[in-house]
């Protein structure tokens, strides 16, 4: 039994594990057991980071397109009649070759012509701005996201080298905007995406070893200088699973329940993401065939291979009745269903002496709350990870009543 992984960025990137890759949009796409969500997010000109509106790739081409006809008949508002210092002559040389590259990239049909002729005005635009002032972090950071724009651009079919070099450029224009300014979360964000699309053309190789360790360290400085952001949790977590599927086994336990708590932050973030849900879902999965093959208690020596499958079906359930359409979703369900924890027979408290003193006074008691199901009594949260994944697992039911989908909730648990 095998389970789906997937990763979003700003089109459609792919951290694929296993067998299902389905597209859920210009911002997400499914991959075998997991769903990133992983958008770039675009500013204009501003001033600064605090008053940038995050705009869309889209949007900026249509504005550029747009501009494209006052630019044929009027000078570039961006190009600079003052003398160019010798730094500038340096950014001129280095970015001719990237001009070039973004120049060679070749599409059969007219929408990928249109567009590359758009980001190619736009790459030109941005090298001016930085010809003319190479402090312009703005202008650096805009022109990264239009070298990974046409990285994307790039047909499948041909070879990955000029992808890997538009990635690697837009990487480099990243460190140079962060470096002017520290607080370009969005430059973080989108920098570890173009790292992570570098890191999927090298295969499970060594380099893309490193590569993924440096993408996990972007998603770590973005969600520092933003800690509010779901989709960067979600997508840290994505990073440290591919990682956890290159590095040796003595490193992966420790990887896959750091990506665990990215996930869960970003659930309890967003009680609604579908996605982080979804990821959650599969990476316990995955867990939990480990220990079943291994025999290994992994999480705190607490968790058996029974109670991760519950888990992971738990989260599974609860993407899916928050996205219903999603065909991924449904196949999951269709897997887990069976693991899902059966409603309780009755609920309550119980009074029990401490375990050091079985003979204590009655005053010396515990309460304790228990449950008794299909199994017999069990206490409830006989560890920390299980009762954080039922408080997860509460908000989440809460939101999709909340949403009026009771129904849906409803013949998920009955099957």
């Amino acid at each position: 039994m095998s389970m789906n992984k997937g990763q979003s960025k700003s089109k459609n990137s792919n951290m694929d594990r296993s067998p299902t890759n389905q597209s859920t949009g210009s911002s997400d796409s499914h991959n075998g057991s997991i769903v990133t969500d992983s958008r770039r997010k675009l500013t204009g000109l501003r001033k600064n980071d605090e008053e940038r509106p995050t705009v869309t790739m889209r949007e900026l081409l249509t504005e550029l397109k747009n501009a494209d006809h006052t630019n044929q008949t009027s000078p570039s508002s961006v190009a600079s009649t003052t003398p160019r210092s010798q730094e500038s002559k340096q950014y001129k040389e280095r970015d001719s070759v990237v001009m070039a590259l973004i120049n060679s990239i070749s599409t059969s049909d007219e929408e990928g012509l249109s567009r590359q002729r758009v980001l190619m005005l736009a790459a030109k635009r941005y090298a001016n701005a930085i010809e003319s002032n190479p402090d312009d972090y703005d202008a650096l950071y805009n022109w990264a996201l239009v070298l990974q724009e046409s990285a994307d651009n790039i047909s499948s079919d041909t070879s990955s080298s000029p992808k890997d070099a538009l990635l690697n450029e837009a990487c480099k224009k990243y460190d140079e905007a962060t470096q002017l300014n520290p607080a370009l979360h969005d430059a973080y964000y989108n920098w570890a995406i173009a790292i992570s699309d570098r890191a999927k053309l090298h295969g499970r190789t060594k380099e893309a070893e490193e590569l993924w360790k440096q993408a996990t360290k972007k998603y770590e400085q973005a969600v520092q200088l933003n800690w509010n952001s779901p989709q960067a949790l979600n997508n840290w977590g994505l990073a440290l699973q591919e990682l956890s599927a290159i590095v040796p086994a003595r490193e992966k336990q420790t990887i896959v329940r750091s990506a665990i708590s990215k996930f869960r932050a970003a659930v309890q973030l967003q009680f609604d993401f579908h996605r982080a849900s979804y990821n959650l879902g599969t990476v316990l999965y995955g867990l939990a065939e480990d220990t079943s093959r291994t025999g290994v208690l992994v999480i705190g020596n607490e968790l058996s291979s029974n109670e991760l499958y519950s888990q992971s079906a738990i989260y599974i359930a609860a993407a899916h009745a928050l996205k219903p359409s999603y065909s991924v979703y449904t196949s999951a369900l269709k897997l887990v269903r069976s693991m899902l924890p059966l409603p309780y027979l009755k609920v309550g408290f119980l009074s029990v002496p401490p375990v050091e003193n079985p003979v204590a006074p009655h005053i010396d008691w515990r309460r304790f709350k228990f449950v008794l199901n299909h199994e017999g009594l069990q206490q409830i949260a006989d560890s920390w990870e299980y009762l954080e994944a039922w408080f997860d697992a509460l908000r989440l039911v809460y939101t999709i009543f909340a949403r009026g989908k009771t129904d849906v909730l409803a013949g998920i648990i009955t099957g």
